[in-house]
């Protein structure tokens, strides 16, 4: 029987909702999509430089696990680069410490360690939660 399938920690919210190839419509593509815990693991290993470890101890994961979750992520924006394919953010196992909300008015990402109803850039009350359900 294979063990349960464990939230990852993620530390900071996408801050798009993901990637277009230039010049095409969104309606024309279609779409690739990422999970959140594979946007935190490229996150972590490529733009903060960690190495596969230090990342698999900061998502609470195993060292194995992290590598498989790293893999899928490059194999995932490879294919869209060269398929030509959208890349969209969204879904996943992961689990968070804080509050992330998304202005749908002015699209700024808020990270909070409480609940919020209004957008502290533009006092929106147009916001959305990005935390998993």
């Amino acid at each position: 029987m294979p063990n349960r399938k464990r939230s990852r920690r993620v530390t900071m919210p996408p801050v798009m909702e993901g990637f277009k190839p230039f010049g095409v419509p969104l309606k024309n593509l279609e779409p690739s999509i990422l999970l959140v815990e594979e946007y935190e693991a490229i996150r972590l290993v490529d733009y903060e430089n960690l190495i596969q470890e230090e990342a698999a101890e900061r998502m609470q994961i195993s060292r194995p696990t992290f590598t498989r979750i790293y893999d899928r992520a490059r194999k995932t924006i490879a294919a869209a680069f060269v398929e030509g394919k959208a890349i969209l953010i969204q879904g996943g196992s992961y689990s968070t410490d804080d509050y992330w909300f998304r202005c749908n008015n002015c699209k700024e990402v808020m990270i909070t360690l409480k609940p919020i109803n209004n957008c502290r850039r533009c006092h929106s009350d147009n916001i959305i939660s990005l935390n998993p359900d």
